[in-house]
């Protein structure tokens, strides 16, 4: 009976935490609607657009999770993404990172599971910094900037990838 009443607790807890946020915000909208309808209105809208830019990236990284989870055990994270992965890891860990779209924010939950499971810091650090690089973008920078500038700014960005990881595995004792 003891341990019912202590799980039931629990969730009663987690549910308010839950809510708690939305409700406030809720409550901040209401009161500042009465106060100042236009400014309030304005900012819901503001809030509305950030919502529908972040959902879709953050549902994406949730399949992924549910994906990684059915699909990918610890032995095989350790083995594409692992200490031990090489220069396949390097590459697949750059690659992910170029082709990945969304906020950075929305993928560290995916991170986060990936480095429980046995992942690289060095290779998380990688796939972070690669997103600087975003192929869509460089038809764009060659006309503005021109083709040298383009390649030379995209090597040295992806060099100082791997070396940016590198020692972020060495001192974060990978």
């Amino acid at each position: 009976m003891n341990k019912e009443k202590s799980q039931s607790i629990t969730w009663k807890k987690r549910t308010i935490r839950l809510i708690l946020f939305p409700v406030l915000m809720l409550m901040v909208y209401g009161f500042l609607f009465a106060v100042m309808p236009e400014k309030s209105i304005a900012a819901f809208k503001s809030s509305g657009k950030i919502f529908l830019n972040i959902i879709i990236p953050l549902g994406f990284v949730f399949i992924l999770l549910v994906a990684f989870n059915l699909f990918l055990n610890p032995a095989h994270i350790v083995k594409l993404f692992g200490k031990k992965s090489g220069i396949k890891g390097i590459m697949l860990s750059s690659a992910a990172g170029i082709i990945s779209m969304g906020p950075v924010y929305a993928w560290y939950p995916l991170l986060r599971e990936l480095r429980k499971k046995g992942a690289a810091n060095s290779l998380m650090a990688i796939f972070i910094n690669s997103r600087a690089v975003k192929p869509f973008l460089l038809p764009v920078m060659i006309s503005y900037f021109g083709l040298r500038y383009v390649i030379v700014l995209t090597v040295v960005t992806m060099t100082g990838t791997i070396v940016a990881g590198y020692i972020t595995g060495v001192l974060s004792r990978d």
